[in-house]
């Protein structure tokens, strides 16, 4: 209520009593207490096919919000297939769907659309289908093969192209698109089954009818498609709301067909990075005023910032310094201080999981027994970890050998409304305070991790973090709370997922402790994984007693 207690405060300390509800994702069509339908965007699995593979939209589901942290899937659909899918929110809406679907009462209609010639207007393809291989085959007569029935239907002929309509009978992977190239037409962008070479696979599940488990009507979800939008283009916007994001990565190497090479929207400017000094030749994203070019470099050591600050390549003029909005927080950015602009858009979600409180599903960041809600935010660079955490009611220590970054993460506060004063801002090294902090046997409930790959101090020296990283996390456990939450994070490229998993558990397995909860989190989907180009981002959430 206004003027309460707990309001008063928080005021005096420079805390923030949240709202934790951010708005729901675009791809949310509908929910009640039973249901989560999403229309799901091609180029993104339904769930993750292995566990640094990036998450699917189920995962992605589940760690984002609590009252989706037992969504069950009852159905899939194909990576490249856009369109309706139904999650469960409850035992009775899993028991009801699941019996639908066994006994083949819920109705699906599919759209596609062809470049080949289809005879005939109506018809139904009956064929066995068994898989061979990375793809399924029509088999007529093989033993080891599952019946399966599809009904198409022609809506519209047009000059190049095809549409028509497809109602699976049956459920088999990858029916319909088995069936279409049994019967001479393989779907538009479907290179699997013989299709043309296309923007994208041009299969969209439309419709679905079904019974509701609670209410007993009929519940009808329909929805459109655009075939002629790219898939990377429909991941982002059904990804991101404008209106509470407006910095995100638009292109990203061999994921969005266009390897080395990467593009982040950054309010309305657009930052072009590229292993090649190539000029801009793809499409920039939507709302874009002006962009800025970098290459890329590996030894960035050898150059001066100047060096490697974005140029200016077309368009409108960024101010130097202009501000941003992620998850409704807002961060000030600048293409004129070097290398990196201000803000790490691959850890938006871990940001926002400071932000809301919440880390997975059953995995809430703040453990009942931790009285203090403290973040130490090691290597804070402009503190955007710090400002989540803020926002979501702790109290925040920032870290950072850079008076530079930590002045710019001060202001990221009072762009937020945040009282600086209520937190703390250090200038120094992270070993060095972090044994400081353990004498003085003070103790944080969430210590995050999130280092260069390559740092030098005058306290430590150098620091790898490919060699290091243990170390870091053996300091870090002496001043983590029992119960409390470690978040590590590296990019280090010549780590493997397995390997930093590895050097963690074995860090804190030597100082006695006992992880109680893990959670491996990649980068977010707007960084799709790719086989040519796995995933470079490596997070790791861990409750530790």
């Amino acid at each position: 209520m206004p003027g309460s207690f707990g309001e008063s405060v928080a005021g005096l300390l420079g805390l923030v009593i949240p709202d934790l509800a951010l708005p729901a994702p675009p791809c949310i069509l509908h929910e009640d207490e039973h249901l989560l339908v999403v229309n799901k965007p091609p180029g993104w699995n339904t769930h993750a096919p292995s566990p640094y593979a990036g998450e699917g939209i189920y995962e992605w589901l589940r760690n984002r919000e609590p009252r989706w942290a037992t969504l069950a899937i009852l159905h899939r659909l194909d990576k490249e297939t856009s369109g309706l899918l139904v999650f469960g929110k409850t035992a009775l809406a899993n028991h009801s769907l699941t019996e639908q679907f066994t006994r083949r009462e819920v109705r699906k209609r599919y759209i596609l659309e062809t470049d080949c010639a289809v005879v005939g207007d109506n018809f139904t393809v009956r064929t066995p289908i068994r898989r061979a291989g990375a793809r399924y085959q029509a088999a007529v007569g093989a033993a080891d093969a599952e019946s399966a029935e599809t009904r198409f239907r022609v809506l519209l002929r047009k000059s190049e192209s095809t549409l028509l309509e497809a109602e699976p009978i049956t459920g088999r992977t990858h029916q319909i698109r088995v069936h279409a190239a049994e019967r001479g037409f393989p779907i538009l962008g479907d290179s699997l089954y013989g299709g043309t070479p296309s923007i994208r696979v041009r299969l969209h599940a439309a419709e679905l009818r079904f019974t509701h488990p609670r209410e007993k009507h009929e519940a009808v979800f329909q929805v459109d498609v655009d075939f002629g939008e790219p898939t990377g283009a429909g991941l982002r916007r059904a990804l991101i709301d404008l209106r509470e994001t407006d910095s995100f990565r638009w292109v990203h190497g061999a994921a969005d067909n266009a390897p080395g090479c990467y593009i982040d929207r950054f309010n309305s400017y657009a930052l072009v990075q590229s292993e090649e000094r190539v000029p801009v030749a793809r499409s920039m994203p939507p709302g874009t005023r002006g962009w800025y070019v970098k290459q890329l470099e590996r030894r960035m050591q050898e150059r001066r910032p100047v060096e490697l600050s974005p140029r200016h390549a077309g368009g409108e003029i960024a101010s130097e310094i202009f501000v941003v909005r992620e998850n409704g927080v807002q961060f000030e950015l600048s293409f004129q201080e070097g290398y990196s602009v201000g803000l790490f858009l691959d850890q938006r979600d871990n940001r926002r999981r400071l932000l809301t409180g919440h880390v997975g599903g059953g995995f809430p960041l703040w453990d009942s027994e931790i009285a203090s809600r403290e973040i130490l935010n090691c290597f804070a660079y402009t503190c955007g970890f710090s400002v989540c955490g803020a926002r979501g009611g702790a109290r925040t220590t920032s870290l950072d050998l850079s008076r530079k970054y930590l002045d710019w993460g001060h202001r990221n506060f009072l762009r937020n409304g945040i009282d600086p004063q209520g937190h703390e801002f250090i200038h120094g090294d992270a070993f060095d305070w972090l044994h400081r902090f353990s004498r003085k046997g003070r103790k944080f409930g969430v210590v995050v991790l999130d280092p260069p790959t390559f740092s030098r101090s005058k306290e430590y020296g150098v620091f790898r973090a490919e060699s290091d990283y243990g170390i870091l996390v053996r300091s870090a456990l002496s001043v983590l709370s029992s119960g409390g939450v470690l978040l590590s994070s590296t990019n280090a490229a010549r780590v493997s997922a397995d390997e930093f998993l590895r050097t963690l558990r074995d860090a804190i397995a030597s100082t006695g402790r006992r992880i109680r909860k893990e959670l491996y989190i990649p980068q977010p989907p707007d960084f799709p994984v790719h086989r040519d180009e796995p995933a470079h981002l490596k997070t790791v959430w861990m409750r530790i007693d």
